[in-house]
């Protein structure tokens, strides 16, 4: 499956949210009709025609545009589903731009997936972004939205002003509880150009670390999978424009943001069960290739990790052909008595 994606920077949207600067993080300067057609005529360049393909509207608040433009850009993809050029269509909007009549317009034209930027579940948080709309707006956006057949995705943000750890996990509980497709989840970066770049600036905002980051993310990805949520990305997309010098000011960026986040589970996993075995005197960690950088971390992180936790003991990484991680005892001869 590829995605098509097409970025609306902003359109749609009547907020600037305080980390908000669309344009940059969409790397694209063009909006709504004409922006949509040169950026569809590049993937029909080289993409190879399949009903596995679908069409992602992203950057904006799709479903607050005017009908008459939506069905301008709905238009350009129900070219594609005719050709059986992509087989469905997918878009991000907010929760409180849903109603009745703007779901049947998506059910006309192929959508099946809509995403809702959520980013909290925190009234003072989202208060606290200019978000715009409550939390209690949003469980009644997705219900709606499954009501009319849709499947729903949730995007959620960590390091958001004002918002603690405790609140980033209340927030994924009660994402959880309303039984979400998939989810997405961003580290807040301190972005030229935005409100919050002024009070970076000012020192009313401190971002998270690289590491507070992957620590809160990681707990985020560990519960939402685990309840059966698909977290389809972690961190923005790091194309050219957003990494360009002098965009990001400050913030958690990192390029392979969803590898450290999914390698600090594999730690976290781990060494709850090294903990039981400490006293052994050696283990083996047999791991299948797939895993096996996560397993050791990047520049063996991980495997450094265990080592000053447990001085005592003797770890190796074996990879094996079974498909999940198994950490096993095994007696050293130098450590018996």
């Amino acid at each position: 499956m590829s995605i098509l994606p097409i970025f609306i920077p902003h359109a749609g949207c009547p907020h600037q949210c305080v980390f908000c600067n669309q344009k940059t993080i969409s790397g694209q300067k063009l909006a709504a009709v004409a922006g949509a057609k040169e950026q569809l005529a590049r993937w029909r360049s080289w993409l190879r025609p399949s009903t596995a393909n679908e069409a992602a509207f992203y950057g904006g608040s799709f479903t607050g545009l005017p009908l008459e433009l939506q069905e301008e850009l709905l238009a350009l993809t129900d070219a594609l589903l005719a050709e059986g050029f992509i087989g469905s269509v997918r878009l991000s909007t907010r929760p409180d731009y849903m109603d009745e009549e703007r779901l049947q317009l998506l059910q006309r034209h192929g959508v099946r997936l809509v995403e809702l930027g959520v980013q909290s579940l925190d009234d003072r948080v989202l208060a606290a972004a200019e978000r715009g709309h409550t939390a209690a707006q949003v469980a009644p956006a997705v219900a709606l939205l499954k009501r009319f057949g849709f499947q729903v995705g949730l995007q959620l943000m960590v390091g958001m002003p004002e918002q603690s750890f405790d609140s980033v996990q209340e927030t994924v509980r009660k994402a959880i509880a309303m039984h979400p497709d998939v989810a997405r989840i961003y580290p807040l970066l301190v972005i030229k150009g935005t409100p919050l770049a002024a009070d970076y600036a000012a020192g009313r905002f401190v971002p998270l670390t690289l590491e507070e980051a992957v620590t809160q993310a990681a707990w985020d990805y560990r519960e939402l999978t685990e309840a059966g949520v698909n977290v389809i990305r972690i961190g923005l997309q790091p194309d050219d424009e957003l990494c360009a010098p002098g965009n990001i000011l400050a913030g958690p960026f990192h390029p392979a943001m969803g590898e450290l986040v999914k390698s600090r589970v594999l730690r976290t996993e781990v060494t709850s069960q090294l903990e039981k075995l400490a006293d052994c005197g050696a283990v083996k960690i047999y791991c299948p290739a797939r895993l096996e950088s996560k397993l050791r971390g990047q520049k063996s992180c991980n495997l450094r990790y265990w080592e000053a936790c447990f001085p005592g003991l003797e770890l190796q990484i074996i990879q094996d052909k079974a498909d999940e991680i198994r950490v096993c005892p095994h007696v050293n001869p130098l450590h018996q008595s």
